[in-house]
């Protein structure tokens, strides 16, 4: 009786422990499937710093000049404004969304710049409440582009690329087609005077990427852009605010390009409604190339800071190469599409619109 007893409660028990089997042989095959993508996104994350440090060893191959402390610093004159501006595009792609008001919110944040500080046309002379004011105008600037976007549902695309069409327009009417040339001293020092060799603009920059990893990496803005990138519904039902972090990250995107726009009026010393054109592209190549997935949820400004080198030292060699500049556009738009390219997880990418 007792043996005939056992013998049902082990024949009961079975199902369960089948079960139990079934279930910890799936979350091992699980975790074994997700294995080879973590190794992937790890060798991905790499890639960018392979191939900074590849492109100097051949250019200074093909021309030892490159290794010159001159040719360091101008460099890192050509990538002070790429670096701030693909800063603030990278929180916005890391959201999943795009923004292309870049050149429009540098604009006028250069023009602006030009009319209130010392310069050749007025009598203005506000000093640092002038940059404290263009800083406002790129906050401005975002917090609409955000606020379109949530509020109106407009698609991050189109709101920006009107805003991108606004700031130019408006810039244009501001100067009636001509360029203020700029005097202040303070303005003007940091594309000239310099600090351990390099350009105060150059430091500018390095301040605005510290202050840009203290956003991502320590504060809770930061982690809630992220889970956006990895899903606005998962992130809503975790109980974040979509609406203000969207609109956050595009408040502090029209900052950073504000202080691009100061950059750029302080290298050329003056603003004009041109002042900003090209700009987009090297933004959005500089950000892609470092690693930052356009789908969003991975990569980071850091990434970007190696992204913005890539370029700007492939363009640097092209020169000292003395590759013409029509090739070297070519060239930069083969390199955006091998970066998307190699960035795409084509086993989780069912559907390419």
């Amino acid at each position: 009786m007792a043996a005939e007893q056992w013998c049902h409660l082990q024949s009961a028990a079975l199902p369960e422990r089948v079960q139990t089997l079934n279930n910890s042989t799936t979350v091992i095959s699980s975790n074994d499937a997700r294995r080879p993508r973590l190794r992937r996104l790890r060798i991905a994350s790499w890639a960018p710093v392979i191939v900074l440090l590849l492109l100097c060893a051949i250019i200074s191959v093909i021309n030892p000049n490159f290794l010159s402390f001159g040719n360091m610093v101008r460099i890192s004159q050509s990538a002070m404004i790429p670096l701030v501006l693909g800063i603030g595009a990278t929180f916005i792609i890391l959201m999943g969304s795009i923004d292309l008001s870049v050149e429009g919110v540098l604009t006028l944040a250069a023009v602006i710049l030009s009319m209130l500080v010392l310069n050749g046309e007025n009598a203005n002379d506000y000093g640092l409440f002038a940059v404290a004011a263009v800083l406002i105008v790129g906050a401005g600037v975002g917090f609409i582009n955000g606020l379109i976007n949530v509020r109106l549902k407009v698609p991050s695309f189109m709101t920006t690329l009107g805003t991108w069409f606004i700031g130019v327009g408006v810039a244009n009417a501001l100067l009636g087609g001509m360029a203020t040339r700029i005097n202040d001293p303070w303005i003007r020092g940091l594309a000239i005077e310099r600090f351990w060799g390099f350009p105060w603009g150059v430091w500018v920059a390095l301040l605005c990427l510290l202050i840009a990893l203290i956003i991502q990496n320590y504060t809770r803005l930061g982690r809630h852009i992220y889970a956006l990138g990895g899903g606005e519904e998962l992130a809503a039902l975790s109980g974040i605010s979509v609406a203000r972090v969207r609109i956050a990250a595009f408040t502090i995107a029209g900052v950073f390009y504000a202080v691009g726009g100061i950059l750029a009026a302080a290298q050329l010393g003056l603003g004009n409604a041109q002042i900003g054109n090209g700009r987009l592209f090297t933004t959005i190549t500089a950000v892609v190339v470092g690693g930052t997935s356009l789908s969003g949820g991975q990569g980071s400004v850091l990434q970007t800071f190696v992204g913005v080198l890539i370029v700007v030292v492939l363009s640097n060699g092209m020169v000292l190469m003395g590759v013409p500049p029509s090739v070297q556009i070519g060239v930069q738009g083969l390199m955006i599409i091998a970066a998307v390219a190699l960035s795409i997880d084509r086993k989780l990418t069912k559907i390419i619109k």
